[in-house]
């Protein structure tokens, strides 16, 4: 239980005003006397009760200190929020239209500079999203060699029920960081595709806006592409469902390990008779198989190497080294 920590107050004031309520009006002195117990440092008490103090949660007489009653304190604390959200949406738009007025561009395309923060936008759809992200991943953009984590604003949005779609593209399997992070998701909750060409780096939110990453023109800069309700955002989220239908599930980490590590004879020898353009049935009499297990076999391979065709297989396996 979280109630005064998902308003902003610290852990340690949330902590300090349960155990006021529990244990009655005290003083700091008594206060502190049961810290121990709480598990939040003392040295953070003075300051937590001025958090309570202001937002009307604490009353003070004396030296002693009360807890008082939540609801109509933090009802009071709700509208103000609300009123100030909705200024905020008033003077996004009025900002917004004067902001179209006097620049070049339409109404439901942003252009931010994020090299700074190259994650900063991203990480707000995954606190604001309501139902569903859906993503293209072709791993970080922007200059400097970023090393692929684990984004714990989409663990966190995960926990809460949002529902996370991902396309990855097929590189990410050459990357075991990236694919180390992705699984990491995966067990999260996260379902997760792969195909062999995504284009570029795309999140969804809800069906409400999209939020497109790309490399600065000095090709050092990051830049981010938002793109709010528009016949352009449908046909966004019309690209994500393609990829989607076409992607194939992303393999084990066991399975792509022993793909890489082994190097078996009779999978680099199947994707030689594949190059070599034999049939099902010739390769099956070569590898002394039934030509049931060759399909099976050049399938699975497929999905690995997160190829949609024969001929995208014998590429993926070409770049891996596999002949």
């Amino acid at each position: 239980m979280r109630p005064l920590q998902s308003l902003g107050l610290s852990a340690t004031a949330e902590a300090a005003y349960l155990a006021l309520v529990e244990y009655g009006p005290q003083t700091l002195a008594e206060l502190v006397g049961r810290w121990g117990p709480v598990g939040s440092p003392v040295e953070e008490l003075p300051q937590a009760i001025d958090e309570l103090t202001r937002i009307g949660l604490v009353s003070r007489a004396g030296d002693r200190l009360t807890a008082q009653p939540p609801r109509a304190t933090l009802e009071a604390v709700a509208e103000r929020r609300a009123r100030e959200a909705r200024n905020a949406y008033e003077s996004a738009t009025l900002l917004s239209r004067f902001w179209f007025d006097h620049t070049s561009g339409s109404d439901y395309v942003e252009v931010v500079d994020t090299s700074s923060r190259p994650d900063a936008i991203q990480r707000r759809i995954h606190r604001e999203a309501a139902s569903e992200v859906r993503a293209l991943s072709i791993g970080p953009a922007g200059g400097g060699e970023r090393v692929p984590e684990v984004d714990t604003e989409a663990l966190d949005a995960m926990s809460r029920g949002i529902v996370y779609r991902v396309v990855y593209s097929a590189n990410i399997l050459q990357v075991p960081k990236a694919l180390e992070a992705a699984h990491a998701c995966v067990a999260r909750g996260e379902q997760a595709r792969v195909f062999h060409d995504v284009a570029l780096n795309a999140l969804v939110c809800d069906d409400r806006l999209a939020v497109l990453s790309v490399t600065a023109p000095d090709r050092v800069g990051h830049h981010s592409v938002i793109v709010h309700r528009s016949g352009l955002l449908d046909g966004l989220i019309g690209v994500f469902e393609s990829y989607w239908r076409m992607a194939v599930p992303l393999p084990s980490v066991r399975e792509v390990v022993d793909l890489e590590t082994s190097r078996r004879n009779d999978a680099r020898q199947l994707l030689n008779y594949l190059g070599a353009g034999l049939t099902d049935e010739s390769i099956a009499r070569e590898l002394g198989v039934s030509e049931r297990t060759v399909s099976r076999r050049i399938a699975r391979l497929q999905e690995v190497f997160g190829a949609q065709t024969r001929f995208q297989l014998g590429v993926q396996a070409g770049r891996r080294g596999w002949f």
